[in-house]
């Protein structure tokens, strides 16, 4: 067994830390003192994360982006960032686009790391945070019984990427610049069971979610809010690159913000996930995941 899957496990044996939570969600959670800080680190590669030719000012926004929709999940307020640069023909832009970002999410770089290299152009990025609420809010808290939520629509991202893959002029903002759900990570945090970020597409995501709940969920797929033609509903729902939240919440007890109720908690049974009735059994083909 080989992949993305198979190397998280490798590592399941060094992340002894409590803080790494068995590498079973997007974020280290370290105590502190008195403070829970919330850390996570994600890359950006040429041809995978983002086309060739790209504007680097969007990459690096994407960049910013992505990290702190992982810290929107749990809730956290950020503290800064540490980047990790591969030099290239285009680093003014991105440096832009890293400004422009940081200041949008008021959020101060730290430091970080360059490098000169040739080959494939890479971009990292490490977050940090500072719980607002604890419990720090997990993948694996949802009860059966919940209901299932999620911030915003699906699908424009994938309308927008495509539209820059085919040279169309057409609105791409959702794929290029994507907007963390911060005020609604921290408001969410103190009432939620379970939440994570819609990046690797929403059945994906809910699997993995039901997963390490041990509980089964159950998606109406009509009920999804999507920014897409209708048509193309199924791809909205395994594209990934929404940067939305997927959340569960105990049952009478209202969202703190606007969101849309796509499903519910039931218990674990032939499968972990249900759309619209059906049971899928395994992750493969419900979103991205690293080959």
């Amino acid at each position: 067994m080989s992949g993305e899957f198979a190397f998280i496990q490798s590592l399941r044996a060094l992340a002894t830390h409590p803080a790494a939570r068995n590498l079973e969600d997007d974020c280290a959670v370290l105590e502190v003192g008195s403070e829970t800080l919330i850390l996570t680190h994600d890359m950006m590669m040429e041809g995978t994360h983002y086309l060739a030719g790209a504007d680097m000012a969007d990459v690096a926004w994407k960049l910013v982006a992505c990290n702190l929709s992982d810290l929107a999940a749990k809730g956290a307020e950020p503290l800064g960032v540490l980047l990790g640069h591969m030099l290239g023909e285009d680093d003014e832009a991105f440096a832009s686009g890293l400004a422009e970002a940081l200041w949008h999410c008021n959020v101060p770089l730290l430091g970080g790391d360059t490098v000169g290299g040739t080959g494939t152009h890479s971009h990292g990025l490490t977050a940090i945070g500072r719980a607002t609420h604890s419990p720090v809010p997990s993948r694996s808290g949802t009860q059966i019984g919940d209901a299932l939520y999620i911030t915003g629509q699906l699908g424009a991202a994938m309308i927008g990427y495509e539209a820059l893959r085919d040279g169309l002029d057409a609105d791409h903002i959702a794929y290029t610049r994507p907007l963390p759900r911060l005020g609604e990570g921290q408001a969410l945090a103190p009432h939620v069971t379970a939440m994570m970020d819609i990046s690797d597409g929403l059945l994906l995501d809910a699997f993995r979610m039901a997963e390490a709940s041990d509980v089964s969920i159950a998606i109406d797929s009509a009920s999804v809010p999507i920014d897409a033609p209708e048509n193309r509903r199924m791809d909205a729902l395994t594209w990934g690159d929404d940067y939305e939240l997927l959340f569960t919440l105990p049952a009478g007890i209202e969202p703190s913000v606007p969101v849309t109720r796509i499903g519910q908690v039931e218990p674990r049974g032939f499968a972990p996930l249900f759309l619209d009735g059906e049971p899928l059994i395994n992750a493969e083909g419900l979103g991205y995941s690293h080959n």
